[in-house]
C-alpha cells in the first residue's frame, strides 16, 4: 500500500474546479489565465507568511486572514496590470481554491 498522501495537486484541475465554483457572471469575467495568476498570488501570499515552510513539523492549525489575502491579490493584480478586481470576486476564487484543496484532503 502507498503510504504517501493520496492527493496530487494539479494546476489544470484546480483551475477547472474554481471555474465551476464561480457564479455564472464571474465565469465569463475571469479567463483561465486570470485564475492561474490569482492562484499563484494566493500561494505567493502563503509563502510570504511562512505557511508553506517544510521545516514546520508541528500540526498546528494555520489561520489565514482572508481579508489580508484578498487585499494582497487585488494589490498585486493591479500593480502587475492584470486587472482591477473587487474583493467579493477574489473571495470566490480563494474559496474555490480552498474547496479544491479540501477535496484532495490536503488539510487533513
Amino acid at each position: 500500500m502507498d503510504t504517501q498522501d493520496d492527493f496530487i495537486y494539479d494546476d489544470v484541475e484546480s483551475m477547472k474546479f474554481i471555474k465551476n465554483y464561480l457564479p455564472q457572471e464571474l465565469k465569463e469575467k475571469f479567463s483561465d489565465d486570470d485564475i492561474y495568476y490569482i492562484v499563484d498570488l494566493i500561494y505567493d501570499f502563503y509563502n510570504s507568511k511562512g505557511f508553506m515552510d517544510e521545516n514546520g513539523d508541528d500540526d498546528s492549525e494555520i489561520e489565514i486572514d482572508e481579508e489580508e489575502l484578498t487585499s494582497y491579490v487585488i494589490k498585486n493584480a493591479k500593480k502587475d496590470g492584470v486587472g482591477k478586481f473587487l474583493p467579493e470576486e477574489i473571495q470566490f476564487i480563494i474559496q474555490g481554491e480552498l474547496e479544491y484543496c479540501d477535496s484532495l484532503n490536503m488539510f487533513d
